[in-house]
């Protein structure tokens, strides 16, 4: 069996600023890989990196695609690599905003993602929408609605209907609960737990909230300064800390 996702001596800067520094890991088939650090550790540069969304100035990302075998993601062309985004990966915002046709209607933001992968009638790409919008805890009866109409949660669980309606094989997760209130953070949580475990995704899942972490990730990756200074099982990193910066991370986040 072949990791789904390898980088190997990922580097890139903004001017002065070294965002990622010779980050490497494998990704394997079911494993979701969390990514920790405060504001400014290089996590997102990381994440936009392994999508493709970022150049990297050193290293390499391959993706194990159903499609295509074994590909280097910087050397794909723009087309495949956006038809990849619309079938085979799902990339889940912060800001449920910015992964959202704002101006159509909920069933329109899920019928493209089936669209992308072949569905052509229109009566059963209704259905499946209104299924996912179930799945998510959503009305049906919302579907004709714009996320417009939306409060932040439900475009969230929304943006998260869109990204696996599809049945990707690999998810990127930018601190899919931040911004939202408590009660609605742990509902959406409750949601993607249950729904990477039922659909067998592979994730990458970059966040500062370690409680999120150990909740969804099974190993994990502690960033400080662009490079990654721990990793391990998440619960392992967690309960046992090596680095000083992770015991500092833990220390003052998680309670004791």
């Amino acid at each position: 069996m072949n990791p789904i996702l390898s980088a190997s001596g990922l580097g890139k800067r903004f001017g002065d600023r070294v965002a990622c520094r010779d980050v490497g890991f494998d990704l394997w088939p079911g494993e979701v890989l969390g990514v920790v650090g405060e504001s400014g550790s290089g996590k997102t540069t990381l994440l936009n990196c392994l999508a493709g969304r970022l150049h990297p100035e050193t290293g390499t990302v391959v993706y194990d695609s159903a499609a295509y075998g074994q590909v280097d993601v910087h050397d794909l062309s723009e087309a495949r690599r956006r038809l990849l985004s619309r079938t085979e990966w799902g990339f889940v915002n912060q800001d449920a905003r910015e992964g959202l046709r704002m101006g159509v209607s909920a069933g329109a933001n899920i019928g493209e993602r089936l669209m992308a992968i072949g569905a052509r009638h229109y009566g059963d790409i209704r259905r499946t929408a209104s299924e996912w919008l179930g799945r998510v805890e959503i009305e049906q009866d919302r579907l004709d609605d714009r996320p417009t109409t939306y409060s932040g949660g439900m475009r969230q669980r929304l943006q998260i209907a869109r990204n696996l309606v599809s049945g990707p094989r690999l998810v990127f997760m930018d601190e899919p609960t931040g911004g939202l209130d408590v009660s609605v953070q742990a509902r959406i949580l409750d949601l993607l737990r249950g729904l990477v475990e039922t659909l067998h995704l592979s994730a990458v899942l970059v966040t500062h909230d370690l409680g999120v972490a150990r909740l969804l990730t099974h190993r994990l990756m502690v960033m400080q300064g662009g490079r990654v200074v721990e990793e391990g099982l998440t619960d392992q990193v967690l309960d046992d800390p090596q680095d000083a910066y992770t015991q500092m991370l833990v220390a003052s986040i998680l309670p004791v």
